[in-house]
Parts: structure tokens; sequence; C-alpha cells
């Protein structure tokens, strides 16, 4: 366990002064496997076998469609038809905004997607009509955490093959979770703006003219509505695997960008490749470390020593859970969810197993607590992410990002955690 301590703390002292998540992990890796004295080149067979899985050929599938979707502009097709649904009341653009991040995450499935695509887009747009700046800018950091929770996620693709269990139920079981708080965050911009006295609003237009929007919106966005439709329909009806549908996902954009929209030009095509080819090799060069260290790991029994370590702190449940949750928290805040999805599977999964907790529910709780760990200070990449994009001071936005967390996301972390019918409810039906 020592060892395991020491190897953390090396990865965590690279991740501070940082050094590249990758090397930091390969370098964490290396160090755990030369203190062991083992010969690392015995763990990495197992490393590329696992990282060479067939499943796994959804992340890059997926990662490639959502560059090439952000790139033909479906983001802004996706804005437009939401907004005309609640965009001409008060507090309308910020609603805009929480709802649009869930649909690009259930086009992307990665939040780093969303805050790009539709944080250039949205800030500007809710500060010129007089929000303020620090709550736009808060409102997609937070909002950004909901392209992790509805599926296609590919936090969740990682984490339920660490796990060994259903890809279709993981995606799911943050899938209520996620909408829950696409809801409550809507809820709390109305809220917290409900005074506010800059703001300006569109003209109201009549019942018919409101409907005559939506329609013409919506024709525009329909390609981009469907796509949802198709990858998931394909996985929960059983015609296709998650890998698969990735395939699916990609064809279908390169049709829509291509032949249908033709707002894919060669440039764009290749620069979203090699983004996607960046984003792609940087998660699996993260993967394969992780798993090499895994392995050293279960083969010195670290899980299990850490399993009876923290059941002697106590043997309540909720007591437990508790800490589960804190320490995930904490990986949150420190790396990206992709890692910490891994880490949680391999240090944090015996543990649940000993005080009867179901894998799935384990999955949503893992879900829900890194995202708020990705937007919690004081590391918080995802909503340093968002103020770079948004070209925001940190001041600015900081507490109106911690109003938002402290009455919408860390609930919701309660709620699921404790009340475990919410994560549950969706994967069961699959049984």
């Amino acid at each position: 366990m020592t060892l395991f301590f020491l190897a953390i703390a090396i990865i965590i002292f690279l991740l501070l002064i940082e050094v590249p998540v990758g090397f930091a992990f390969g370098i964490g890796a290396l160090a755990f496997g030369y203190m062991q004295g083992t010969d690392v080149s015995f763990h990495t067979g197992a490393g590329y076998s696992q990282v060479n899985a067939f499943s796994l050929l959804a992340i890059p599938l997926f990662v490639l469609s959502g560059t090439l979707m952000g790139a033909t502009g479906i983001s802004e097709r996706l804005l437009d038809f939401v907004n005309s649904f609640v965009g001409r009341t008060k507090g309308g653009l910020g609603a805009v905004t929480v709802v649009t991040c869930a649909l690009f995450g259930a086009i992307s499935g990665s939040a780093s997607a969303a805050i790009a695509a539709i944080g250039k887009i949205m800030v500007p747009r809710m500060i010129k009509e007089g929000y303020p700046p620090g709550h736009a800018t808060a409102l997609v950091a937070v909002s950004s955490v909901l392209a992790l929770m509805i599926p296609p996620s590919i936090p969740m693709i990682v984490f339920a093959i660490a796990i060994r269990e259903s890809v279709a139920k993981a995606f799911l079981a943050t899938m209520g979770p996620g909408i829950m708080l696409a809801i409550i965050y809507c809820g709390l911009n109305f809220w917290f703006l409900r005074k506010n006295t800059t703001i300006t609003v569109a003209e109201s237009l009549s019942f018919g003219d409101t409907v005559k929007e939506i329609g013409r919106t919506g024709k525009r966005a329909s390609l981009a509505i469907i796509m949802p439709i198709i990858i998931l329909g394909g996985i929960y009806s059983g015609i296709a695997t998650p890998t698969e549908a990735g395939s699916m996902a990609l064809v279908y954009t390169l049709a829509v960008g291509l032949l249908i929209y033709r707002t894919l030009p060669f440039n764009k095509l290749f620069d979203s490749t090699v983004e996607a080819a960046r984003l792609t090799g940087a998660i699996l060069m993260v993967l394969f470390f992780l798993f090499i260290m895994s392995r050293g790991m279960v083969l010195a029994k670290v899980p299990t020593q850490f399993a009876d370590m923290l059941l002697t702190i106590s043997d309540n449940k909720i007591v437990i859970l508790l800490l589960i949750n804190l320490l995930l928290l904490i990986m949150g805040m420190i790396i990206d969810d992709v890692s910490g999805g891994v880490l949680a599977a391999i240090i944090l999964l015996p543990v649940t197993q000993k005080i009867g907790l179901d894998p799935i529910h384990f999955a949503a709780i893992v879900g829900t607590n890194l995202g708020l760990g990705n937007v919690s200070p004081p590391c918080a990449p995802l909503l340093y992410m968002a103020g770079g994009v948004t070209r925001q001071p940190l001041s600015t936005y900081v507490g109106p990002t911690m109003k938002f967390l402290l009455l919408g996301h860390l609930p919701m972390v309660f709620i699921v955690t404790f009340v475990p019918p919410v994560a549950l409810f969706l994967p069961g039906l699959l049984d």
C-alpha cells in the first residue's frame, strides 16, 4: 500500500506542475513497477491487450464524429432550435445553453467539445443581451458536464470496460441523473437572474409565429436531432454494439457534412481528423499506462488492501459511500474523467463489492462525481477551459460556478448515491 500511495503522490505532483496527463501516468506506472522490483515489460503485454480491445474502438469513432459535428455548424442549428422555445423569455438564453450542451453531449460524448462548440457562440450572445459575464461562463462550464452524463459518454465506455459491465447499462445509469441535472440548472439559471435588470429580452411572438419559428429551426436542425436517436436506438434495440454505433455516427456525420449541409470542406475535414487523432492518442496513452499500473496493483493486492483499509474506518454503508464520494470528488479535481473512471474502477470497485453495491449504480456515482470534480476549484480542468474559451477572468465566474455546484450538482451526487432507483431504473429496462 505504501508503494501505491507513493506512486499516486508522484502522479499528482507531476499533474500539479502541468506535466501532460499521459506522461504523468506513464512515469507513475514505471515508478510503481520499479519500486515493486518487477520488470515493467512483464505488464506491457497486458496493457497493450486491454488497449487493443475491440470495444475501445468506439472512442476514436465518437471523438471523430463529435469534432466533425462541431465543424459542420451543427451546434448553431441546435442552438437556434432550442432558442425558438424559450429564447424570448428572461433568462431564456441560459436555459438554451444548458439544453444545447445536453443535446451536444448526446452527439459528441465530450465535455470539452461542448465547451468549445457552445461556449464560443452562447457566451458572447448572452453578454450582448445583458447577462453577467461570470454567470454566462459558469453556466457553460457546469452544463458541459452534461455531455459526460448524457450517452454516448466516452468516460462511461471506458469505465464499463474496466469493470467488465454492459456499456449500454453504464450509459443509461448516468442518463437519468443527467436529465435531472439539466432541469435543475435551468431552474437555478432562471432563479439567479430573476432580479437582474440589465437583461434585454427579444419581443415575444404570437403563438402562431412561435410555432412557425419552431418548425423552421426544427427543420434546419432535424438531421442533428435524429443522430442521437439513431445511435442510442441502434444500441438499445440490439441492432448495434456501441462500437458499431460509433461507426454509424461517423458515416452519418460525413454524409450530413459533405453531401447535405455541404459545410465540411477538405480543410475542416483535415483539421477535425487531426484534432480527433490528437484527443484519441492522449486518451489511449493514459489508458495504456493505467492498465499497466492496474495489473501491477492487482498482483500486489492493492485494491483488496485498500478496501480493507476503508472498511476498518467504518463498516457502516452510508459512511463508506460518503468516503467513496469524497475520494471521487478529489480524483475529479485532479485528473480528467476518463483517467478518474479507470482509477475508480481499479481502486474502489473492490470496496463497493464488499458493501454489496450494484456495479451499475457505482457507474452512476462515478460519472456524477467525477463531473462535479472536473468543474470544482482549485484544479477544475473544465472550469478553466470554459474561462479560456470565453476569455473571462477567473474572479468573475468562480462565485457563480460554486452557487450552481452547491445548489445543483452536489445535491444530485447525494441523490444518485442514496436513492439507487434514480441510477438503476433505466438500466433495469434492459434486463
